[in-house]
């Protein structure tokens, strides 16, 4: 008799304890339920409240601009120039602060170029080659617009006929004004309204630009430092 009332006592306890733990669990389990339900946040203008919108509010991105699109066209023409020049640094210098600069300025732009082709071809749009030996004609025999800071035929001409401190100091004055000319890309990518907008061109745009700008500063130390 008393191990049955022992085994009663026992279930009735093990009753009360599973009921405790349920009404202890149960608060927290529709508070993780609850947390793992997505929000939605739309900001406010400036001085206004954020509004939470329901988890099946859908957000249109901005659409990609015939600008955008003929930015990144642009950029691959300006930046396999750019790896053009520093091509010519192995034959025709010794200085080798200028030769860990030509290298990091080869791999970069090489890099950005495989992006920029990528971004493209998934769009399905044009992806530009400068045909080779006829600078200023793509390989569909049409003239191109002159882009900013590029360097003419001429200068090209000069850079590779010299070697040692004349060509560093060629190559570090072409660079210079080759890298302005993208900042003035960039520039007048976002002061057109409705570009610039997508995430990836958008990203990518504020990387040269503060790229350019850091390698800007790079060189003109290293043209003082000649003097």
């Amino acid at each position: 008799m008393r191990r049955l009332i022992c085994s009663t006592l026992t279930f009735v306890g093990f009753l009360m304890a599973a009921s405790l733990l349920a009404g202890l669990f149960s608060p927290l389990a529709r508070a993780q339920q609850a947390a793992s339900t997505p929000v939605v946040v739309q900001p406010g203008e400036p001085g206004c409240q954020v509004k939470t919108l329901p988890a099946s509010a859908k957000h249109s991105l901005p659409p990609i601009s015939q600008v955008d699109i003929e930015f990144m066209q642009g950029m691959i023409l300006h930046h396999s120039q750019a790896v053009e020049m520093t091509a010519l640094i192995a034959s025709h210098t010794e200085n080798q602060k200028l030769r860990a600069l030509g290298a990091k300025i080869n791999i970069s732009q090489l890099d950005e170029i495989k992006f920029m082709q990528l971004w493209l071809a998934s769009r399905g749009e044009l992806i530009p080659m400068e045909m080779p030996g006829m600078p200023g004609m793509d390989l569909s025999g049409q003239a191109m617009a002159p882009m900013p800071g590029m360097l003419t035929p001429e200068q090209m001409a000069a850079l590779g006929r010299v070697t040692g401190a004349e060509f560093d100091a060629l190559f570090l004055t072409g660079m210079i004004q080759h890298h302005h000319g993208a900042l003035v890309m960039v520039k007048a990518l976002f002061d057109k309204p409705g570009t610039g907008q997508n995430a990836e061109i958008f990203n990518f745009a504020i990387d040269v630009d503060n790229g350019q700008r850091a390698e800007i500063r790079i060189m003109g130390n290293m043209l003082v430092e000649r003097h």
